[in-house]
């Protein structure tokens, strides 16, 4: 899948691939993070939203008849007039995602390559709506994956037929989910923002709480909306959906990830690069005990930084976790010691070896080392495999170059769409990765360099010049 952005941030036009690993390197203010957040916006969106169309005819023939069959096929064909017409609705959403002015946003888009999705794979599907003991509508694909059969569990008869407008969006979202669930990839995605989340995240609650006191209190001589815009707050979705799933802890901790159950040395990795162990109260809680130290409980906010920018992310892949996920990642090093950040290069390979996707954008020098280290070790000769036994690397970890791309965020010479000559933008520049020298990251290698000169002539020059 080829996805295009235009005129987002500072970024005039990009087309880029997600990988089963995708990096987006590049100095501070070049638009990574957008990159990443508008991807992850549109695909949260096709997840969530009523993409595909249901016939009125359809809708027709299921309330009178119960049953009814809706082939696939033709959603399969038209999929890029569907997705391009998602693409566009989404793209007006922009500034919600980000929590910016729509005016900042006018102009922008993101968009599938038309062509570019190659063969529909289509998923199963079984859903069901209704409540726990009786339920109204089901979709489940047929044997053949080439259809839905939709039932109504009710008597058509009776009045508790669900609306019209719910079955349509039910069925729109089974459809979704047969012909986009092998493209688009559950998703979790850990901000920037993600040490003040975790915070945070009982004082939005309290001030959440404090408007419904408020408006109760027959004392208050504020009007209801008046007293609402007062505490208006917006914040980027990603942000909103950081602390949300923090809120949520004490129900995700009950469930245990599929992928660590299958794998559990992942478990080990994780908990060594954490330093520790998280736990939830009931109350929702969050303490930490170090490795450390096993008597001592730690909130939140006595804990050291790392500490918070991995709970998430802990927490994500400890009990939610599936392979096919899409695990995002804005700047993973954040607050991590360099032994810890080459640890998490080590353990993204690792989950992209058991099945997973990682998009990550990042800073880090070290990171991209540990890959291009990863990235060698792939061609197994037995010199480096002798190495890597010693190092205590496994093969596990080591990394195929083809499952990877790697873009930098910078201005280049690029003829944006609907213009008549080139010219120097923002861009997101494919980076080369050779098998055996690694991932090309010039970002890095001139800061490096400059450093090294200058540190060459400290050392070494001639102080009688």
């Amino acid at each position: 899948m080829r996805i295009k952005i235009e005129n987002l941030g500072v970024i005039k036009q990009a087309v880029f691939s997600l990988g089963d690993l995708t990096i987006i390197c590049g100095k501070n203010n070049t638009g990574k993070t957008y990159a990443m957040h508008a991807v992850y916006g549109f695909f949260d969106y096709l997840r969530r939203s009523p993409v595909f169309p249901v016939d009125e005819l359809f809708i027709n023939r299921l309330y009178e008849n119960g049953t009814a069959a809706l082939p696939l096929e033709p959603y399969v064909r038209d999929i890029s007039k569907h997705l391009d017409r998602a693409a566009k609705s989404y793209s007006k959403l922009l500034f919600h995602v980000f929590a910016g002015s729509e005016r900042q946003f006018e102009g922008a888009m993101i968009s599938i390559v038309p062509g570019s999705l190659g063969e529909i794979a289509l998923s199963d599907v079984d859903i069901t709506i209704g409540s726990a003991e009786k339920g109204i509508l089901k979709v489940t694909s047929t044997n053949e994956k080439n259809a839905l059969n939709i039932s109504l569990l009710v008597n058509k008869s009776k009045n508790d037929s669900p609306p019209v407008q719910v079955a349509r969006d039910v069925i729109s979202d089974g459809v979704s989910r047969a012909v986009l669930g092998n493209i688009v990839p559950r998703l979790f995605l850990s901000s920037a923002e993600r040490t003040g989340a975790a915070i945070f995240q009982k004082e939005l609650d309290f001030t959440r709480n404090r408007i419904i006191e408020l408006i109760g209190d027959k004392s208050e001589k504020l009007h209801p909306l008046q007293l609402l815009n007062s505490f208006i707050g917006e914040y980027p979705i990603a942000v909103r959906r950081n602390v949300d799933f923090i809120r949520e802890l004490p129900n995700i901790v009950k469930h245990e990830s599929v992928l660590l159950k299958k794998h559990p040395e992942l478990s080990a990795s994780l908990a060594d690069i954490i330093g520790g162990e998280f736990r939830v109260s009931k109350g929702g809680e969050v303490r930490f005990t170090p490795s450390c130290n096993r008597r001592a409980i730690l909130e939140l906010v006595e804990s050291s930084s790392s500490v918070r920018s991995l709970l998430d992310t802990g927490f994500y892949l400890a009990h939610i976790a599936e392979p096919g996920d899409l695990l995002m990642i804005d700047e993973p090093e954040l607050n991590l010691h360099p032994e810890n950040q080459r640890k998490m290069a080590r353990l993204f390979v690792s989950l992209v070896n058991k099945g997973m996707k990682i998009f990550i954008t990042t800073h880090s020098d070290y990171i991209i080392k540990e890959l291009n280290t990863l990235i060698a070790f792939h061609r197994r000769t037995p010199r480096l495999l002798a190495l890597a036994g010693r190092e205590n690397y496994k093969p596990s970890e080591f990394l195929n170059p083809s499952r990877v791309r790697v873009y930098i965020a910078e201005e280049a010479t690029i003829k944006p769409d609907g213009m008549s000559r080139k010219g120097n933008y923002n861009t997101l520049t494919m980076a080369d990765i050779d098998p055996v020298l690694g991932i090309e990251a010039p970002t890095f290698d001139r800061s490096i360099e400059e450093m090294n000169r200058i540190q060459d002539e400290i050392y070494w020059g001639d102080d009688d010049e």
